[in-house]
């Protein structure tokens, strides 16, 4: 059950997000952020954000500043963290060093760790031995009996040596939210690495010290943390420290139920976010990873996430990335937002990521909430705009003359269709030049053309093509209405010269 409080918080539940900033915000830990978010603040707790920076060759600044800019995009807000502070800091592993060594050396002075000086080779023969005998593969533990001589001495002539836990010979109990009681055998596991060295500590050692001095109450997190819960219990322990509660949640899978990976949509969020989703489509999505409401309603905003969101309503299966149920979410969206914010929205997304940022300049909001008006119904991403409605912004269209034919007609008659279409806008006044009545007044001239009269596509195919120099495209009269008469003559012009 959701159970927010423990022994270490009697306000509510304290729950993390702690990536490492090793490479961008990806969909799946922007999810898990997420699930702890609406955990938190269903509750009346706290999300605390942790950079966990202890591996220097792969951290990148550039990382970490992406994850803050995807984590807030998304209306996922912390309320501790490296950037803002907060009551247990320091909140990025690097500045921590100093801690991670004090628990560490009560682990070794409670010879509850040792130093190991076992080299890669000797490992590799030990791991290739038990693994022929039909055990399975870990530490055979030569070096947790060295006298502290031996150890002393090996220190001091300097060699290499990694600091490893006493793995308890027990079974470790543990419940999981999600996934009920599990245990595990600690002798399977034999004595895990948990620091390089007093000042470089290993992810399951460090991560038990943060969550207990940032009073962490629930660990949220993937399954595929599963199988690093039970060492860490076993760390918190030897250290008599109290047990945070556990909620291991499903993966996330590609269609085809593999692994997701880049070629399901396993992408930076930042990447999304270039790509015209909203971040409110991309939240209600990932929301639905893995989880599912009391009802049959699928279209949630994020204060209305919160209220409904239960760990009971989690499943243990993993969730299926559909890129095409993403795209419909996204479409519902756009759809359900005014013109005009949405005019204000698309304007900024493609002055940002558009290579028409400065041409886009020259058009008012009223010409640019018109095209998005007409093609609303054909987008699923604001990027989409870019590919469909880039005509609109274009003044010199690339199109071959075979386009503008329609089925079986021939230059000749493209060209005579086109000066037709030039001669009926023409005698249209500007201010009655609208989409309803140059239709009427084409249709009134296929009514009255023989030539036209049984396949109206005659004379309206060249039209469109000529305006847009696109195979498909919104209708003749919606984009002449929107270019205006002078351009829409103008370019029934440049189309004839083509021909």
């Amino acid at each position: 059950m959701d159970d927010p409080k423990t022994s270490q918080s009697l306000f509510g539940p304290r729950a993390r997000i702690a990536p490492s900033p090793t490479g961008y915000l990806h969909i799946g830990t922007a999810r898990t952020a997420l699930f702890n978010f609406l955990f938190a603040r269903k509750h009346g707790g706290q999300f605390i954000l942790r950079i966990e920076d202890t591996d220097p060759k792969r951290s990148k600044k550039e990382y970490e500043e992406n994850i803050y800019e995807g984590l807030k995009w998304l209306g996922i807000m912390w309320d501790e963290g490296p950037d803002i502070g907060g009551d247990y800091g320091p909140y990025r592993q690097s500045e921590r060093v100093d801690i991670y060594e004090k628990y560490l050396r009560q682990l070794l002075d409670e010879n509850k760790a040792y130093y190991c000086f076992c080299t890669p080779e000797e490992l590799e023969a030990q791991r290739r031995d038990m693994i022929s005998r039909g055990l399975p593969p870990k530490y055979s533990g030569k070096c947790r009996h060295l006298p502290p001589e031996t150890v002393k001495q090996y220190l001091a002539q300097g060699k290499h040596s990694v600091i490893r836990f006493k793995m308890p010979p027990k079974e470790v109990k543990f419940h999981d939210l999600i996934r009920g009681e599990i245990k595990v055998d600690l002798n399977l596991i034999g004595d895990i690495v948990i620091a390089r060295n007093l000042r470089e500590p290993l992810y399951n050692f460090s991560v038990v010290i943060d969550d207990y001095l940032m009073k962490i109450t629930h660990i949220i997190r993937g399954e595929d943390h599963i199988s690093n819960t039970p060492k860490q219990i076993a760390i918190q322990e030897a250290l008599g420290l109290p047990r945070p509660i556990y909620a291991h949640l499903p993966m996330i899978l590609g269609p085809d139920r593999s692994k997701l990976s880049k070629r399901h949509g396993a992408m930076p969020v930042t990447e999304y976010r270039k790509m015209g989703y909203l971040p409110e489509a991309i939240v209600n999505f990932i929301a639905l990873l893995g989880w599912h409401p009391a009802s049959d309603r699928e279209i949630f905003n994020m204060e209305e996430l919160i209220k409904e969101f239960s760990l009971k309503r989690v499943q243990k299966s993993g969730a299926v990335f559909n890129v095409n149920k993403l795209n419909w979410f996204n479409s519902q969206y756009l759809r359900h937002l005014s013109l005009d914010k949405l005019t204000k929205i698309v304007r900024e997304y493609l002055q940002k990521y558009s290579d028409k940022a400065e041409l886009l300049k020259e058009y008012s909001d009223e010409y640019l909430r018109k095209v998005i008006e007409i093609e609303l119904t054909r987008i699923n991403k604001l990027s989409d705009l870019i590919v469909l409605s880039d005509f609109f912004f274009e003044k010199n269209l690339r199109y071959s003359p075979d386009l503008l034919v329609w089925r079986d007609m021939t230059l000749a008659e493209v060209k005579q269709s086109l000066q037709d279409s030039a001669k009926v806008l023409q005698q249209i006044n500007q201010k009655d030049f609208l989409r309803s009545n140059i239709q009427v007044k084409l249709f009134e001239f296929i009514e009255k053309s023989p030539q036209y009269r049984g396949d109206k596509g005659r004379l309206l195919w060249p039209l469109r093509v000529a305006l847009s120099g696109k195979k498909a495209s919104p209708s003749p009269f919606e984009i002449a209405e929107i270019l205006g008469k002078k351009e829409t003559l103008r370019r029934i012009e440049v189309a004839l010269k083509k021909i």
